[in-house]
């Protein structure tokens, strides 16, 4: 064990020059090789992804968390990084797209550079040099110079097709003064496929998925120096801040201004969130959940594909991202769960519902019935909607009060008609001004994923409103 204090915790961030050179390859093999000779891997991703953490999960053992410079702010990157990484022996940071690119039109904000950068962590390259072989070393050199705040420690050579191709390839690094820290061959695909928003989450497809972490653990193994990275690791720039804690921020968050004045409520035994989960809904971010327990839930997980009723005791429900498309004729045939949810949502008790809980209120999906707890339909389309968004609240929620500004991201192929109620959930510019999302009752609904590390308060108030609904 090479336990360190979590401040200097040894830790790598795996970059590439553009998507598809093998970054989740490379980083999840790497998760899992280290995790192999008996270390404790803190797994992290750049940016908003939901799915590629799962595998990080598998690869690890450990929650997969993102870092995200956007929706949390660049303040927040190294606490929440140090959260995650409390009693690991290393940390693997996966980058996000190209190493220097970022939210649009914002420079170089949320980019892998800019977290690395926060984080004061040493950057590997991953290079698909399936096509090159001297050009590498110019390849290489302009993405090692470009920022001199970011440390680019060393490269690893991505689909080489022979010896010589290795040969050839080293010989031109040499002259560029970067060390080579792998060669990995060109291969067969690993069984990691993909659909119309990126890889299938490690949940739909478990059995699987394990076999293809496990193949890239032996690619990396075979093919990289763990030594010499782990090494490349433990020199790391020590941290001087803390970790982010849920319990303290939200001891530290604002009041609600809505909350009578007096003692703070006690909490109930059993004020039970319920959290979907399984194949269908599979986004989520792990601060949520630890977020909603530091402000007095019980936090407990059910299944909508297979559960018929809620959690006994539910008074709140949390409907995070997935891919209810997907699973939209076993949804609908989940009748009881269907009527329960819609039940619940009648009395008045909290729900909050991000892209795919969005779909899985609305009246119907694809033409199958769902929750109906919003006279709204969705359907598939072939477009897709991508992206950062600054919001505002526009309605007093029982997430926010209006007014509340939050950063968010959209991801999905689906559309929602009418996209927004009475009350809506979400002023959002993109570029211009436009309303999104359903605030009735207790519900929130929308198509914005966010971060409640952001905003602490999130959780403190929808906790609150289950106590008082």
């Amino acid at each position: 064990m090479v336990m360190s204090s979590s401040g200097s915790v040894p830790r790598l961030v795996v970059a590439a020059p553009s998507s598809g050179s093998g970054k989740t390859t490379v980083a999840t093999g790497l998760m899992a090789a280290f995790a192999s000779r008996g270390l404790a891997v803190s797994p992290h991703k750049v940016g908003p992804d939901y799915i590629d953490p799962g595998y990080h999960t598998l690869a690890s053992g450990r929650v997969g968390r993102n870092l995200d410079a956007y929706l949390c702010g660049p303040e927040l990157v190294a606490p929440l990084f140090l959260h995650g990484a409390r009693r690991a022996d290393i940390a693997v940071v996966e980058g996000v797209m190209g190493m220097f690119d970022g939210a649009s039109g914002e420079g170089e904000l949320a980019s892998t550079a800019h977290v690395a950068k926060l984080l004061r962590a040493p950057v590997v390259l991953v290079v698909d040099a399936s096509s090159q072989s001297r050009s590498v070393a110019a390849l290489v050199h302009g993405f090692a110079s470009w920022d001199p705040e970011v440390r680019v420690g060393g490269v690893i050579l991505n689909k080489v097709a022979s010896d010589r191709h290795e040969e050839l390839l080293r010989e031109a690094l040499d002259s560029a003064g970067v060390p080579v820290f792998g060669v990995l061959r060109r291969a067969a695909q690993m069984d990691t496929p993909s659909r119309h928003l990126g890889l299938v989450p490690v949940a739909e497809r478990r059995a699987a998925a394990v076999d293809a972490v496990a193949a890239m653990a032996e690619q990396v193994r075979v093919g990289c120096d763990l030594e010499g990275l782990m090494g490349l690791a433990r020199g790391a720039g020590a941290l001087s801040c803390a970790a982010w804690d849920a319990a303290e921020v939200l001891g530290a968050a604002p009041p609600d201004p809505h909350r009578p004045e007096g003692p703070r409520p006690q909490t109930p035994d059993g004020l039970v969130v319920a959290v979907a989960g399984g194949p269908a809904f599979t986004f989520s971010y792990a601060e949520h959940s630890e977020l909603l327990s530091a402000a007095g839930a019980e936090v407990v997980p059910f299944d909508p594909l297979r559960d018929e009723q809620l959690p006994d005791g539910t008074a709140g429900l949390v409907i995070g991202g997935g891919f209810p498309e997907v699973y939209a004729a076993e949804l609908s045939a989940n009748e009881p769960l269907r009527k329960a949810v819609s039940a619940l949502a009648e009395t008045g008790a909290p729900v909050a519902a991000e892209c795919a809980g969005l779909l899985y209120l609305c009246r119907e999906l694809d033409g199958r019935p769902m929750c109906g707890v919003l006279d709204a339909e969705a359907r598939m389309t072939e477009t897709l909607t991508l992206g950062y968004r600054d919001a505002v609240a526009v309605s007093d929620s029982s997430l926010a009060v209006a007014g509340t500004r939050m950063r968010g991201h959209e991801f999905h192929r689906t559309v929602v008609e009418p996209g927004a109620g009475d009350a809506a959930a979400w002023g959002v510019r993109v570029p211009r001004r436009r309303l999104e999302g359903f605030v009735q009752r207790g519900v929130h609904a929308s198509y914005l994923h966010t971060h409640w590390a952001s905003e602490p308060g999130v959780a403190r108030r929808f906790v609150e409103r289950c106590r008082t609904s």
